[in-house]
């Protein structure tokens, strides 16, 4: 029995405790002692930057939901004093900025707190040329809210949304807002693991007319669309020239 009790003891281990959440928790809050709990964790295996006191949690905003008997960990918390709501879930020296949306901007409804998008703007460059321009002014930029959700649909719904709230740096957004104002944006969903950053030139009026055209293959076993280029614009006759020689006429078009 002496035996026993040594060998179960040594399997069960020595046990720390850490700060876990004692009811499942909302972002946006800030934390109070009835929010935290301690509970025992297996001392080998510890998460990395776990709490051992209350009153290290106590106070601070919440970044992320958790759940119930998760433990509380710095990354689920804000710096102390950043506030709460939405000022809680931005990270030192970023901004939160608001762009009005409609269903074509806000990519159809899919576009929840969490996605990465960029950012197109159609405008006027100034100059002479009076022919618009799509230019890429920022790429992968995260949602913070859609309307006023902080949190993304559990059913993955779409929701069509009259405000989308981006996390950018002071730099762009000041361009964010000088897109806005000098013509329309669009916003493109891109894919959650996908951080490059691409090199993409502006795209003028004048290319659409020669650019090649991807068409759909019928055959659903082909493997890739096929390419066509679109013809060139015909040109419009702008004068005409008739010329008269005794009885004969010669009508000459430019």
């Amino acid at each position: 029995m002496l035996l026993y009790r040594r060998i179960r003891a040594g399997a069960q281990g020595k046990t720390i405790q850490i700060v876990a959440a004692a009811t499942n928790l909302s972002s946006g809050s800030t934390l109070a002692e009835k929010d935290v709990t301690l509970i025992d964790w297996h001392s080998d295996v510890p998460p990395t930057g776990a709490f051992s006191k209350l009153s290290d949690v106590v106070g601070r905003p919440l970044i992320y939901p958790i759940g119930a008997q998760q433990p509380v960990l710095p990354t689920h918390l804000g710096a102390e004093g950043s506030g709460v709501g939405l000022s809680g879930k931005i990270p030192a020296g970023m901004r939160a900025t608001a762009v009005r949306s409609n269903e074509i901007v806000g990519v159809a409804g899919f576009l929840y707190p969490g996605s990465h998008v960029d950012v197109l703007a159609t405008y006027t460059p100034p100059g002479g040329s009076q022919t618009p321009v799509t230019q890429t002014v920022l790429q992968n930029v995260e949602v913070l809210t859609a309307g006023q959700t902080t949190e993304p649909d559990p059913q993955g719904k779409p929701e069509a949304v009259n405000v989308v709230t981006l996390l950018v740096n002071p730099e762009d957004s000041q361009k964010l807002q000088l897109a806005s104002s000098q013509g329309t944006i669009q916003f493109v969903l891109r894919s959650g693991v996908d951080t490059k950053y691409v090199d993409v030139r502006p795209t003028h009026l004048t290319q659409l007319a020669s650019a090649d055209v991807v068409v759909a293959p019928s055959d659903t076993k082909a493997k890739a669309p096929t390419r066509m280029r679109a013809p060139a614009p015909k040109s419009t006759p702008i004068f005409m020239l008739e010329v008269i020689q005794g009885t004969q006429r010669t009508l000459t078009k430019f």
